[in-house]
């Protein structure tokens, strides 16, 4: 038999990695939380609900762990064949996470959504579940503390109990680290399994053109919600550059679904379509660090959320 202190270093080595994927009504904060945990934009956000379309994997090194985190889109009820789609990727992505963050604004009472939610995660038997109360920074803390009673409540009616409940602000970088070490040691023992340093494993034009969808809504939540799509089609370094001032083309396509729109996105000779030439390249250069020039063009895909064939073509 091992020494006591040989097997209380044994202990303290072991090493965690895994998955853990954020769950929830669209705009409960999802995105937000992944970002702040891992320190860097991996996702994109907006006060529109329904804004990631992909599963971003942000990645949180710690000594002892390695958190992976799946951001999914929002589980809603489709209109779309875009919308079935999207709600394809959660339930896949469920299925195959060690860990599952179940996100619910302080902000909004819990709703039909939020119990559907719910419902089929209890049908999920063995991946422990976390509730994650989001935006605490938005409410008092008796309105607090009736929602985690609710919560509380409803995965008892639902016949299982979550493995923590935890109250977090992103945005007031309240509590973020503690989201972090409550995930933690539900992960499976593990090497680590993306190499130090890395934040997401997304393609670096799949981020871009992401950054890219991001500004183009800023301005133009009201009226396009969800036309939005933006493919880059290619980024490549300027030839004949100094080695010292180096300089990427990335050349993006704006796609929205009828030539109504063009003009929206475009604005007054052009004035909104340079902001979000400025604004995307901003974040776009930090994200790769280096000088961009950046093409934009706006393109009318009719109808894409409905049809297949387009949806293949812009990734989905």
């Amino acid at each position: 038999m091992a020494p006591m202190s040989a097997r209380n270093q044994e202990t303290e080595a072991v090493h965690r990695a895994g998955f853990a994927c954020f769950v929830g009504r669209p705009n409960a904060g999802k995105s937000t939380l992944t970002n702040a945990l891992v320190g860097q934009k991996v996702a994109i956000t907006s006060n529109r609900p329904q804004t990631t379309r992909h599963t971003v994997r942000g990645i949180v090194h710690r000594p002892e762990a390695q958190l992976i985190l799946v951001d999914t889109p929002g589980l809603h009820k489709p209109r779309t064949l875009l919308g079935e789609r999207l709600n394809d990727v959660v339930r896949t992505t469920w299925a195959e996470v060690d860990v599952i963050g179940f996100c619910l604004p302080a902000d909004q009472k819990l709703g039909p959504g939020d119990k559907f939610i719910v419902k089929e995660l209890a049908a999920i038997k063995k991946t422990p579940k976390v509730a994650i109360i989001t935006k605490t920074d938005l409410v008092d803390s008796k309105t607090l503390a009736e929602q985690l009673i609710a919560v509380d409540q409803l995965g008892k009616e639902l016949g299982f109990e979550w493995a923590q409940i935890v109250p977090v602000s992103a945005v007031g970088d309240k509590q973020v680290q503690l989201v972090a070490d409550l995930l933690i040691p539900l992960l499976p023992e593990s090497p680590p399994l993306y190499p130090e340093g890395d934040l997401t494993d997304e393609p670096e034009q799949v981020m871009v053109a992401e950054l890219i969808r991001e500004a183009a809504l800023e301005g133009v939540r009201d009226e396009l919600p969800h036309s939005i799509a933006v493919v880059v089609e290619e980024m490549i370094p300027r030839e004949n550059r100094p080695a010292d001032r180096p300089l990427l083309d990335i050349h993006a396509n704006v796609y929205i679904e009828r030539p109504s729109q063009k003009g929206i996105i475009i604005g007054p000779k052009g004035s909104r379509l340079k902001e979000v030439g400025m604004k995307s390249r901003k974040h776009i250069e930090a994200l790769l660090g280096t000088p961009v020039f950046l093409d934009l063009h706006v393109k009318v895909a009719k109808d894409w959320q409905r049809d297949p064939k387009q949806l293949r073509k812009l990734g989905f």
